[in-house]
C-alpha cells in the first residue's frame, strides 16, 4: 500500500515535470529557432555580409556543445532546477543585449557567447535528462518524446510570432519582447523536481556504486559503440542548423518572401511534434540504432527530391512538413540509447558530451552555409554537403548497439 501510494505521488510529479520541461523547452527553442529570421534585417541595417551573423550563430552553437557536458555536470550535481533558472537568465540578459548590437563583436558576444551558454542549461541535455531520470525505463523514450516535441510546438508558435514582430515593431524590439518571454524560464525552473525512478524491486545488493565523473568519463570516450552514436549526432546538427538559418534567405534568393521561409520553419515546428512522439514511441519498441539509420537515410532521399523538383510553395511546404517528421527525431532515440548504455545517474552529462559533437556540426551547418553564399552567392556545395552527411549518418549507426556498460 505504501509503494502505490509513493508509486501515485511519483506519477503526479513526473507529469508536473512534463509541463513544466514542456513549457521550458518551448520557450528555449521556440526562440532560438527564430533567430535565422533575424539575418537579413540586421545584415542589412548594418550593412554586413551573411558570415557575420552566421559566424556569430556557429560560434553559439560551438560554445553551447563545448560546455554541455559541464553543464550537465552541474545538474548531475546541484540539481536541473538550479542550472535551468540561471540559464533562463543568462537568456534573457543574452537577447536584450542582442537587441543593441550593431558591432560583429557585440553580436558575437550576445548572440554567440550569452546566449550559447543560456542554451546548454535551458534546452534537451538537461531537460531530456531529468525527464529520463524520473521516467520508469520502459517509458523512458516515450517521455523524452513528449518533451521533446514541447520544443517543436515552440518553435511552431514562435516563428509566426517572431515574423509578426519584426514586421510590425522591427527587429530590436522584437528581442525586447522575446527576452521578456525567455524570463519566464525562471520560475517554470522549480517544476523540475520529480525524484529519480527507483526499482521498487531493486536489492541493495544489486545496486552499483556511485561512480565519479571523471571515471565515467574515460569509460565513455573507450566504448566505440557510443562514439559511433556521437558522430552520428554530427550529422544531425549539421542538417538542422543549416536549414533552419540559410533556407529562409535561400527562399529570399529564390524570389519568395519572408513569410514562405517563415511557414517552412512553422511547418517543420509542428510536425516535428508528431515526429518526436513517434520516434519516442517506436524507440520503447524497436532497435533506436535501427530507427537513426532510417531517419538519417529519409533525411537525404527528402532532400535529393527537393532540389530536383521545381522550386513552388507547394514543394517548400511539403519539404518542411517531410523534415518537420525527420528534424529532432534523432534526439529522444540518441539519449535514450545514452541512458540505456551507462544509465541515467550521469545521463546529462553524457547526453552533453554527445551532444558537443552535434553542435560541431551546427557549427559548420551555419557558418559554412554563409561563406558559401558569400563566396558563390548560393549553397550548392552545403546542399551536397548534407546529402552526403546522410548517407554518413546511416553507416555510423550500423556499429551501434544499446548494450549496458553501466548498470543503475
Amino acid at each position: 500500500m505504501q509503494i502505490d501510494q509513493q508509486q501515485h505521488k511519483f506519477s503526479k510529479t513526473l507529469i508536473i515535470m512534463l509541463i513544466g520541461s514542456a513549457f521550458i523547452l518551448a520557450l528555449s527553442l521556440g526562440i532560438r529557432h527564430g533567430f535565422g529570421l533575424y539575418l537579413v534585417p540586421m545584415s542589412h541595417e548594418f550593412n554586413w555580409n551573411h558570415q557575420v551573423f552566421s559566424l556569430a550563430i556557429a560560434f553559439q552553437n560551438l560554445l553551447w556543445g563545448a560546455v554541455q557536458p559541464f553543464t550537465g555536470i552541474l545538474a548531475d550535481k546541484y540539481g536541473s532546477k538550479k542550472v535551468v533558472a540561471v540559464g533562463g537568465v543568462l537568456y534573457a540578459i543574452g537577447l536584450a543585449l542582442m537587441a543593441i548590437s550593431s558591432t560583429s563583436a557585440l553580436l558575437n558576444v550576445s548572440l554567440g557567447l550569452i546566449i550559447g551558454l543560456a542554451l546548454s542549461a535551458t534546452s534537451f541535455s538537461v531537460l531530456l535528462s531529468a525527464v529520463g531520470r524520473a521516467a520508469h525505463p520502459s517509458r523512458r523514450s516515450m517521455a523524452m518524446g513528449i518533451a521533446s516535441a514541447a520544443g517543436s510546438f515552440g518553435q511552431f508558435i514562435m516563428l509566426p510570432t517572431t515574423l509578426l514582430l519584426l514586421q510590425h515593431i522591427g527587429w530590436s524590439a522584437a528581442l525586447i519582447v522575446s527576452a521578456i518571454l525567455v524570463a519566464l524560464i525562471v520560475p517554470l525552473a522549480w517544476t523540475l523536481k520529480a525524484p529519480m525512478y527507483v526499482d521498487p524491486n531493486a536489492t541493495t545488493t544489486t545496486k552499483q556504486p556511485l561512480l565519479s565523473f571523471k571515471t565515467v568519463f574515460k569509460i565513455a570516450l573507450k566504448h566505440k559503440p557510443f562514439l559511433w552514436l556521437a558522430l552520428g549526432f554530427l550529422v544531425c546538427g549539421f542538417q538542422v542548423v543549416f536549414l533552419g538559418i540559410h533556407l529562409p534567405g535561400y527562399l529570399i534568393d529564390h524570389g519568395f518572401d519572408a513569410s514562405t521561409g517563415t511557414i517552412f520553419l512553422a511547418l517543420v515546428g509542428l510536425f516535428n511534434i508528431f515526429g518526436t512522439y513517434l520516434a519516442g514511441w517506436l524507440g520503447d519498441k524497436y532497435s533506436k540504432p535501427h530507427l537513426l539509420m532510417g531517419l538519417y537515410g529519409l533525411r537525404g532521399i527528402t532532400i535529393i527530391i527537393f532540389l530536383l523538383l521545381p522550386l513552388s510553395v507547394w514543394t517548400i511546404y511539403a519539404f518542411g512538413v517531410i523534415m518537420g517528421i525527420l528534424w529532432l527525431s534523432t534526439v529522444p532515440l540518441t539519449n535514450g540509447i545514452v541512458a540505456n548504455m551507462f544509465g541515467v545517474k550521469y545521463l546529462t552529462m553524457l547526453s552533453g558530451l554527445v551532444f558537443f559533437t552535434h553542435q560541431i556540426g551546427s557549427f559548420f551547418g551555419g557558418w559554412l552555409g554563409g561563406l558559401n553564399h558569400d563566396i558563390t552567392g548560393n549553397y550548392n556545395i552545403i546542399w551536397g554537403l548534407s546529402i552526403f552527411l546522410s548517407l554518413v549518418g546511416v553507416l555510423v549507426h550500423f556499429f551501434v548497439n544499446e548494450k549496458a556498460v553501466i548498470h543503475d
